[in-house]
């Protein structure tokens, strides 16, 4: 959620700034209604000040032995005004609260105007992989390798699924823990969160009411539920309603979860096999800082995704995105996305973003700074890695021209000492 009193003494800047998004907004009726809310405030603390001065004259009234009807009469109008007033600020406070709630994030001033066009590679690691011989794609090599069931998966689930069989789900899981443990090295706590979140945790993290259809709901509970879509969601709320002790932060968390998003599977030839899908396997750090220590959160979040990705030995580049492809909560973002040989296309692997206070002001997270005042705390968060896409380029970065696979170095020990995944026989 933006700043209210930014938006209320700048509103030609905030008006200018998300332009850079290529959002339109029109502040005048907004404005309109925070000064009818500070009017009524103003009128009903006024009022009740003279209620309250009314009521006290009732116990004079009785020692003179005075008529106290036309005093309660009185008492009794204003009580009236009163509910009319508060019922008036209810709504008007609501209609406020709905406006704020659909504008997005400001990006930060370095970033450029624009959709993803205007995204800049800001960095590469490693050449791209030469062959000698005709490449296979992802599907090819996981099939006849027998590490993905497609077939089967379509048949139990349908489209944009798979099964992880033998191998491949040791695969899978190498990865997974290979994260976790480079993760709780650098000192992240370990949470294994909920998979099913109330409404208010999609509010905070700026998924709501703008992406209510990209999650899959449980029609059936009350107060309603939803599958995170990823573990970001559910982090960014642990501290949701909470004040921080400043010596306590930075708060360092990842988790491991599988995402659920209804919005995957345009089915495009180039998301074939598991580079889009319903249901995918993700590790999620996130931070909560103060402001002064916000950049440096971030650059420490890229350097540890980018770190995982150079242990993995991949090619991957690295893109400083524009202001119309940052998500809605966030004020800036670098993804790290790798290169897939089969496609000649490079996909987003981890998203590393700063919300700045978007997320806390909607969480109402905040801190207690040395000078005793509450400021909002910074959440930061970043994929560590997301892993559908991540198998699919090391089967084809890795592949041999006798159809099999070399394991990178850093998983090798977590195959129990498998360093070639050989054609299913």
């Amino acid at each position: 959620m933006l700043d209210v009193e930014m938006i209320m003494s700048n509103p030609e800047l905030v008006k200018k700034i998300l332009g850079k998004r290529g959002f339109e907004v029109d502040f005048s009726g907004f404005i309109e209604l925070r000064e009818r809310r500070a009017f009524l405030i103003k009128q009903i603390e006024e009022v009740r000040a003279l209620r309250n001065k009314l009521s006290k004259s009732i116990g004079e009234y009785k020692r003179e032995k005075k008529d106290t009807k036309e005093l309660f009469d009185e008492i009794d109008k204003i009580k009236d005004s009163v509910d009319k007033d508060e019922e008036e600020l209810g709504k008007v406070e609501e209609l406020i609260n709905e406006f704020l709630l659909k504008l997005p994030n400001l990006p930060d001033e370095d970033i450029l105007a624009g959709d993803k066009e205007n995204n800049a590679v800001v960095s590469v690691n490693k050449d791209k992989p030469v062959f000698d011989f005709p490449i296979k794609d992802h599907v090819e090599l996981a099939t006849s390798l027998g590490l993905i069931d497609y077939e089967r998966a379509a048949k139990i689930s349908g489209r944009g699924t798979w099964i992880y069989t033998g191998l491949g789900a040791r695969l899978e899981w190498a990865l997974i823990n290979f994260f976790i443990d480079e993760h709780i090295k650098d000192g992240y706590v370990f949470l294994m969160v909920p998979h099913l979140l109330n409404y208010e945790s999609g509010l905070t993290a700026g998924q709501f009411p703008k992406f209510e259809e990209d999650v899959f709901w449980l029609q059936e509970e009350s107060p309603k539920k939803f599958l995170l879509p990823t573990a970001e969601t559910a982090l960014i709320n642990v501290h949701r309603n909470e004040i921080l002790d400043v010596n306590k932060l930075p708060k360092k968390y990842f988790s491991y979860t599988p995402c659920y998003r209804r919005e995957a599977g345009s089915y495009r030839s180039e998301e074939r096999g598991m580079i889009r899908g319903y249901q995918f396997n993700k590790v999620e750090m996130v931070q909560f800082t103060t402001p002064d220590n916000s950049d440096d959160a971030f650059l420490e979040l890229m350097i540890k995704a980018e770190t995982l990705m150079k242990k993995l030995g991949l090619h991957y580049q690295v893109s400083k995105l524009a202001a119309g492809d940052i998500s809605f909560a966030m004020a800036r973002t670098f993804d790290i996305e790798v290169w897939l040989p089969s496609i000649e296309i490079y996909k987003e692997v981890s998203s590393v973003s700063n919300s700045r206070t978007f997320q806390a002001r909607r969480g109402m997270i905040r801190y207690r700074n040395e000078d005793g005042k509450v400021e909002f705390v910074h959440t930061l968060n970043g994929s560590g890695l997301a892993t559908s896409r991540l198998l699919p380029a090391i089967l084809e970065q890795n592949q041999n021209s006798d159809g099999s696979v070399n394991v990178p170095e850093v998983l090798v020990p977590y195959l129990g000492g498998i360093r070639v995944l050989q054609k299913v026989k």
